[in-house]
């Protein structure tokens, strides 16, 4: 797929899976609109692709996306830098690990903000223009974890599930319009995300940020509305639908542990 003059909103681009995203679409010649909460990182990204690909137009929104209305005032803010979204990555997420009954309601309240809410608003905000003009692409990502209930992880899991629910059926009512709908579904992947959840686990097999959004643009090319990102995250996504739901469930529970 060819990006060259296009722009590119990506929230959750300070690191990880977003910030790789950027880069190689900075590659790929794509103008971008970064978003995330710590403008330090985002300035330096945005300095170092700019260097690096003088003919492109890097902007940096600061955002916190849990906070309800985010999505909204976002819009706008990219409205203001006069900015035409061709592609939106909604990458933004945020996982908990532990039991349910440990958490805090208010955080619990703010990761499904952040994990569906606002992703479900900006789609909103701008999938209608990218189909009034025939083309675009709103590429939402999700998890292998999307696949069954994560016990120890119960709100992420859920959320995750969502967007993969969403995506797939946006992906339908899309078809015919020109634009792309696809749910990106990681497994364990080097990034933060591990360390914000304050435990380390799953830390066998994982991805590297760059073989995942490798494989993400990579199907943008193909016609299927879900891409999971590794051999072995797509068996095991697979075995799910054919384990008794209880097998299932324990397993899920000892793999987060």
């Amino acid at each position: 797929m060819d990006f060259t003059g296009h722009t590119a909103l990506i929230t959750g681009s300070s690191g990880g899976i977003g910030a790789e995203f950027a880069v190689q679409l900075a590659q790929r010649g794509a103008h971008l609109v970064l978003v995330a909460r710590r403008t330090d990182k985002l300035d330096a990204l945005r300095d170092r692709l700019v260097a690096a690909h003088p003919g492109i137009v890097v902007d940096v929104v600061a955002a916190d996306l849990s906070v309800p209305g985010s999505g909204a005032a976002l819009a706008e803010q990219v409205h203001g830098l006069g900015r035409t979204v061709d592609v939106l990555i909604n990458n933004a997420g945020v996982g908990s690990h532990g039991a349910f009954v440990a958490e805090d309601p208010d955080a619990v309240a703010a990761q499904i903000q952040l994990n569906c809410g606002t992703l479900v608003d900006l789609t909103a905000r701008f999938l209608p223009a990218m189909v009034e003009r025939g083309r675009g692409v709103v590429l939402n990502v999700a998890s292998t974890s999307a696949f069954q209930p994560t016990p120890g992880m119960a709100v992420y899991g859920a959320t995750k599930a969502f967007v993969l629910s969403f995506s797939e059926a946006l992906w339908q009512e899309c078809r015919k319009t020109g634009v792309k709908v696809i749910a990106l579904c990681p497994g364990p992947t080097e990034t933060e995300f591990f360390q914000r959840t304050g435990d380390e686990f799953l830390t066998d097999g994982r991805q590297s940020s760059a073989e995942v959004v490798t494989t993400a643009l990579a199907a943008l090319d193909k016609s299927s509305p879900t891409v999971i990102s590794g051999l072995l995250n797509t068996v095991k996504a697979s075995a799910y639908r054919f384990t008794p739901r209880k097998v299932m469930l324990a397993v899920a529970e000892r793999m987060l542990k």
